[in-house]
């Protein structure tokens, strides 16, 4: 069986979550392959709500074995949290599988994320604080600790000792910070080794044999597209690969078993922390569209700047990730809007630009080029097939469509599980 791709195609907080839990159903196993506690998912189960940060949405469908790939960057403390808390509630949380090769964010660059990005006041990415950054820096200098490391104490230690000896200077010398103790870090990852121990696996070869006896395996993005680090509005962007190709590196599944890639497009815009934002509303539209679509950070809390639709960056999606399915979500939320907007190029400087500017510094300056389409009335949330929309909302998901060069298979209409309409099947035929 092929692998199946979900991504976010805008800057995060699309519904992934609702989107994956909805093919969590048809799935049996659900794979996140990058990010961390950095981002968060709302899922919506019988009216009762589930916030993940860390987990797999698919964590909350029974049938569905949910695995943190090897691309993730995994706080122990959170981790653990999350699993009590839905313990809590009654979820069965065993089937949990956690990469051998996942890196560890250890207590001392959340400390340097924090003392970093207040170090670099005007100038502030917008990070949320968590070592994520840090973290996926000393994976790629090759100073990390990965999950395996927990179950050798003598290689935990070297590399413990290592990272503090550099990053102790940098927390005294530059931050004028207190040093932090070798022995508080080996304390504080250890204590989690033995409860972590039975979850651990090679997931690379786990998924392998998954495909092999025909399993339905889901990939799922943590961030979103333009949040990538190579593709997104750098250097406004997280740390890792959140686009088709990361899922590929942050899985271990080779790029021959996909066949197909599902991106989610909230049916306007939001963003946190800083970046450029052409259709950004700094006015009653924009409040209302953070009000009617409780557009509020689900890790964070932080109000998130709102906007029209920006059908460039769908389109943008579109080509980076060879997105065959949009799932449209929050349609719900433009009702009783007379007129709704829809930016559909840009304008920089005079030139018109169709596609996304290569420079950065032009999409800094971009002004958004609308087309207004007709609004409507009508309560939508008990829709369940795409004709019983009203003839506006039609149009508006038609034309969105058109503009972002992929079909739109699902529409939610609705922050519940089953408040959404299937167009196409997003698991073939």
């Amino acid at each position: 069986m092929p692998a199946i791709v979900l991504v976010g195609a805008q800057w995060g907080d699309e519904g992934k979550g609702k989107a994956t839990d909805l093919l969590g159903r048809d799935v049996d196993y659900v794979v996140k392959f990058n990010g961390g506690n950095n981002a968060g998912h709302t899922i919506v189960i019988d009216d009762e709500k589930y916030a993940l940060h860390l987990l797999p949405s698919g964590i909350l469908s029974p049938d569905c074995t949910p695995v943190i790939g090897n691309g993730v960057v995994v706080d122990l403390e959170v981790l653990f949290e999350e699993l009590d808390a839905l313990q809590a509630r009654g979820v069965d949380t065993s089937r949990l599988l956690v990469s051998a090769s996942a890196h560890i964010i250890p207590p001392y660059n959340r400390v340097l994320d924090k003392v970093n990005e207040r170090f670099l006041g005007k100038r502030k990415i917008g990070t949320t604080g968590r070592g994520i950054g840090p973290t996926y820096a000393d994976k790629m200098s090759r100073t990390g600790i990965r999950v395996q490391d927990l179950f050798d104490e003598h290689i935990l230690l070297q590399k413990v000792e290592a990272a503090l000896g550099f990053k102790n200077q940098v927390l005294s010398k530059i931050y004028n910070r207190r040093a932090i103790d070798v022995d508080e870090v080996m304390a504080e990852l250890l204590r989690h080794a033995d409860r972590l121990r039975p979850m651990v696996a090679d997931t690379s070869l786990v998924l392998e044999q998954a495909l092999n006896d025909g399993k339905n395996v889901l990939l799922e993005a943590g961030q979103a597209t333009l949040l990538d680090v190579d593709h997104g509005t750098y250097p406004f962007v997280t740390s890792s690969s959140a686009t088709a190709g990361g899922a590929c590196t942050g899985s271990g599944i080779p790029p021959t078993r996909v066949s197909t890639v599902i991106a989610i497009l909230k049916a306007y815009s939001t963003r946190v922390g800083e970046g450029p934002f052409p259709t950004e509303l700094d006015d009653d539209n924009g409040e209302f569209l953070r009000k009617a679509g409780h557009e509020y950070g689900t890790t964070t809390g932080r109000p998130r700047r709102c906007g029209w639709l920006d059908t460039v960056v769908g389109r943008y999606a579109t080509r980076i990730n060879g997105t065959t399915d949009f799932v449209i979500t929050k349609l719900d939320v433009l009702t009783g809007l007379e007129k709704v907007p829809v930016c559909v190029a840009y304008d920089v400087e005079g030139v018109r630009h169709d596609e996304m500017p290569v420079n950065q510094s032009d999409f800094h300056h971009a002004k958004p080029v609308y087309e207004e389409l007709e609004g409507w009335w009508e309560d939508i949330s008990g829709c369940r097939t795409f004709e019983e929309l009203p003839e506006a909302a039609q149009r508006y998901v038609l034309r969105v469509e058109e503009l972002i060069g992929a079909r739109v298979s699902a529409i939610g209409v609705g922050p519940g599980r089953d408040e959404i309409i299937s167009r196409f099947p997003l698991l073939g035929d």
